[in-house]
């Protein structure tokens, strides 16, 4: 797919001629540190010698814990807050509270399919040597992520001795699917004296995980006005209130804190004042389980035939395989037509309904089956030559190509039930819902997993391609100088030529009059395997019983369905064959030019300067229907840095930056084609989505102040202040457009599309502390402590959108993902052959983001606070020989979000609850 071949050949043969190619290597005698001590005295010695203020965790640190990926191995870090724990794993970062974080590896720029980063949960811990987490930045590294930066490094021959070998395996048990899974990982290293002079040396590293997983989750829906039981005239007892009447605003939706829930709060529809209840439209659930695999490789070869040269030859491979199964039900709980509910029970002095009974209400259950495909390649050449003690020349050429691909295959199942009790709020924030059987009938109609309650639905195949590759070659020269004010001056540049390419189906086919009995037989008919019964996915044990709801559910199997696709559009005759057609291309040509210099104004003070100068030139194009939207866009920005720090005593460090940073918008940000859909309920709107070709960086101004005790060897205390001004931040503009859906009916769609339109600050305060004490009682020696604290406030001034799209005000919110205050304290324990960590991790409650702007009520998601316990032991049996016993996710939380701030209870949302693990473990390095 390399599409610019003749720069990429050109580049290649320059480099070749010129023998200079490769990224700066550092000389450490060895990067494995044994023991916890020694691992974070390792890191303290990474955060202390770097110019930058920089974090760092090293090879038995992540080894040594029960982490999987690179951000479960983070989230000690100081600063660094993690979330999320849906698929087996957490798989959300922020850094300072901002989730824009650039991953490169081993410096390099690194992405996933044809978007601008990489999945970085899809890297491996046992690929690692260490990972630097830069909360500032100089100007010879890339000036993406306003959050910061991490540097993942993986291990190369010249970093041992001679030749090592580590094998690992992991058994894993997981309990919510009750399954054990394997990971393992196997090193190889050596390094060797040539006869012609020099030496040479070759790595490889493997790694292998799978993972079963399941997440149950229970949502009470959208919170809208309805009337009570005397409606205005011409409406039926509870019904949903339009939001117009008469062409006059009645309430009006997206509102920071919702319109009045007060007891006693009236609306002006046509003309009458009429009191009003606030009431859910639904409420929902699902089980999502699956399975994934991760293989993953690195090699590395490095030749030094003099002092002079150093050469590199390095590839690293990530892979993701993944099969899931998403079990869905959903039931509107306020059905209208007849005045089908009954007398609600409200929390007290409010007009917010917790508990009703309804009947007739119509739902759906939906099995969504989707199966993921990765493979992402980085290949990199290159050289350093030092021809003098003053000069160093470094450059590289790296070729990137990375692929995702995914296929999804859902049914629904649908039905009218004869009624139901439901609460909102039945426990802590987690709804109820019980099915009431209808006596008059053989058929328990309460007994969400009988066949013969259901009607086949709708039949959903979508899929999808998406791919990028790169071609960037690097090029810089340091030269050391003896002046009495600076020390060294680094030059260079990097030119990259990237592309990306999306390529998506959707087709979707109903059936009527068909229960799913029924469906059972003509599927079979039509030749699917086996009596039919393969259509049935049951869902056991929902939620834990943690939840007065169901017990067990079904949907349909989606695996089933994509092995039997052929006989489902038999079935089902207005399903077309799967074909792929292009969505979006895009190319793009970076280019930045830099210059910095390391200087010194006295012994004690010195520090670095820096000017970055970076120009992205992209060529667009975007299809819908086969129609072909041309565009392009560009950006230029030059990025000021500059560092000071002060030895203030041989123990004492401060340092002082100011940066300039910026994120580039997202490829299918750019796209401007639009697509809407109808309301699933009674909603009155439906919803539409576009992009926007016009969308700019977001840029930042970055202050920081830090001091650094180190105390004792091994042991050090740190604090930090910093702010960020961040200018044009992307937040969902919208506009209501009235058009006819494809149901039919015409009715307004709200529009949402991504624009430029918010600014934000963030500033903060985080402290750390490493320390191991001596001269403790002999039981007690080997004890220390790891733990942060980190403090945050943020704001940011949004637009609100008038209905023609136009910005009617600006209201201020704290920015999304961003909690006031985080935490986290590691106990460690090592003596002698035994070692133990005990890891608490807690974040305050924050907020997420907006609800799609057609609600009423209100419209700020918050999440709960989160925590984390883990635990590990090691024993070495000898010296070559190790065993672990690990424990993640001990607390076994409820996960949970809610409308409005301080609204918990009375707005309560979703409720998420994950699995937790247990692994034995064996370790072998010699």
């Amino acid at each position: 797919m390399y599409k610019k071949t003749a720069l990429a050949t050109a580049m290649l043969a320059a480099m070749l001629a010129q023998l200079s190619s490769a990224q700066e290597q550092e000389q450490v005698e060895e990067v494995i540190v044994q023991g916890i001590r020694g691992s974070l005295s390792k890191a303290l010695d990474i955060k202390r010698e770097n110019t930058q203020i920089v974090d760092a965790i090293v090879a038995e640190d992540i080894g040594k814990f029960p982490d999987n990926n690179v951000v479960e191995a983070l989230q000690r870090v100081t600063g660094v807050q993690t979330t999320g724990r849906g698929g087996g794993e957490v798989d959300g970062i922020s850094i300072r509270g901002l989730t824009d974080v650039h991953t490169s590896v081993n410096g390099r720029d690194v992405f996933t399919g044809a978007g601008r980063d990489v999945a970085i949960w899809d890297i491996p811990a046992s690929l690692l040597s260490s990972v630097d987490v830069y909360k500032t930045r100089s100007a010879d590294r890339t000036e993406r992520g306003i959050a910061g930066s991490i540097d993942v490094k993986t291990n190369r021959p010249f970093m041992f001795d001679g030749e090592k070998v580590v094998l690992a395996a992991r058994g894993i048990y997981t309990d919510q699917p009750d399954k054990i899974d394997p990971n393992i990982s196997a090193l190889y290293s050596n390094r060797w004296e040539l006869e012609s002079g020099g030496e040479f040396g070759a790595l490889i590293n493997v790694g292998y995980a799978e993972t079963h997983y399941r997440d149950d989750t229970m949502t009470a829906g959208a919170v809208y006005p309805f009337f009570s039981a005397s409606p205005a005239s011409a409406y039926s007892p509870y019904q949903m209130i339009p939001n117009k009447s008469s062409g006059s605003d009645v309430w009006q939706a997206g509102l920071e804190t919702g319109i009045p829930y007060t007891a006693g709060s009236t609306l002006n529809v046509d003309g009458q004042t009429v009191d009003y209840l606030m009431m859910r439209d639904a409420v929902f659930g699902t089980s999502f389980s699956g399975f994934r695999k991760r293989p993953a490789a690195s090699f590395s070869l490095q030749w030094a035939p003099n002092d002079d040269w150093e050469f590199l030859a390095e590839g690293f491979y990530t892979g993701y395989r993944n099969t899931q199964q998403n079990a869905m039900w959903f039931t509107n709980v306020l059905e209208h037509q007849n005045g089908n509910i009954d007398i609600p029970i409200v929390y007290e002095g409010t007009n917010v309904v917790k508990e009703h009974q309804g009947r007739d209400n119509g739902g759906f259950q939906s099995g969504d089956y989707s199966d993921g495909k990765t493979d992402s390649y980085l290949y990199a050449l290159g050289a350093k030559w030092a021809p003098s003690d003053k000069l160093t020349v470094n450059s590289e050429l790296v070729l990137q190509e990375s692929k995702y691909t995914t296929n999804f295959f859902a049914m629904r199942f649908d039905r009218t039930a004869y009624g139901l009790d439901v609460d909102y709020n039945d426990r802590d924030g987690i709804p109820s819902v019980v099915f009431r059987d209808n006596p008059a009938t053989a058929l328990d109609e309460s007994d969400m997993a009988a066949v013969a309650n259901w009607r086949a639905g709708t039949v959903y195949d979508n899929g999808s391609s998406n791919e990028g590759d790169s071609v960037a070659y690097t090029l810089d020269a340091d030269w050391q100088l003896d002046g009495n004010f600076i020390d060294s001056i680094k030059v260079g540049g990097r030119y990259q030529v990237r592309s990306a390419e999306v390529l998506t189906r959707d087709d979707n086919a109903g059936i009527a009059n068909t229960s799913v009995s029924q469906l059972m037989q003509l599927l079979t008919a039509a030749g699917a395997s086996g009596d039919g019964s393969g259509l049935i996915f049951t869902v056991d044990n929902y939620f834990d019983g943690r939840a007065t709801i169901f017990d067990s559910f079904i949907t349909a199997d989606g695996s089933y369905l994509l092995r039997n696709q052929d006989a489902v559009r038999a079935v089902y005759s207005d399903l077309d064959a799967p074909i792929l057609t292009k969505s979006f291309n895009v190319d793009e040509d970076a280019a930045a030019l830099y210059v910095t210099s390391k200087f010194h104004l006295s012994d004690s003070l010195n520090g670095e300067l820096g000017l970055r100068a970076v120009d992205y030139q992209q060529d667009l194009e975007f299809w819908k229907d086969g129609v072909m939207t041309l565009g392009d866009s560009s950006a230029t920005e030059v990025l000021p840095s500059l560092v000071l720090n002060w030895n203030i005593t041989d123990e004492i460090v401060g340092r002082a930056a100011y940066t300039e940073t910026l994120r580039m918008p997202e490829y299918n940000a750019l796209n401007p084609n639009q697509d809407f859909q109808d309301p699933l309920t009674s909603t009155p709107y439906g919803t539409g989505t576009g992009g926007n070709p016009g969308l700019k960086p977001t840029y930042s101004k970055n202050y920081d102040l830090s001091l650094e005790w180190y105390f004792a060897e091994g042991s050090s205390l740190y604090g930090a202040v910093f702010k960020r001004e961040i200018d044009g931040l992307v937040i969902n503009g919208k506009k209501t457009i009235v058009r006819e859906g494809d149901d039919g009916k015409t009715r307004p769609y709200v529009l949402n599309a991504p624009v430029n339109a918010a600014d934000g600050e963030l500033s903060g305060l985080e402290i750390g502390l490493v320390y191991f004490p001596d001269n403790l009682p002999a039981a007690l020696d080997g004890l220390g402590v790891q733990a942060s604290y980190t403090m945050l406030d943020s704001e940011q001034l949004n637009p609100e959108f008038a209905e023609d799209g136009s910005v009617s005000g600006y209201n201020k919110s704290k920015m999304s993902g961003v909690s006031d205050s985080s935490y986290s304290v590691v106990l460690a324990y090592e003596k002698e052959s035994f070692g133990a960590r005990l890891s608490y991790v807690w974040r305050e409650k924050f907020f997420q983001g907006n609800e799609a702007s057609i609600f009423a009520n209100p419209i700020q998601f918050w999440s709960r606070p989160e925590q984390d316990l883990s635990f590990q032991l090691n024993y070495d049996v000898t010296d070559e020989l190790a065993i672990t016993f690990d424990g993640t996710n001990l607390l076994d939380d409820v996960y949970q979000n809610y409308y409005g701030e301080g609204n918990q209870n009375l707005f309560n949302f979703g409720n998420a609850i994950y699995s937790k693990t247990y692994a034995i473990g064996v370790r072998y390095a010699f």
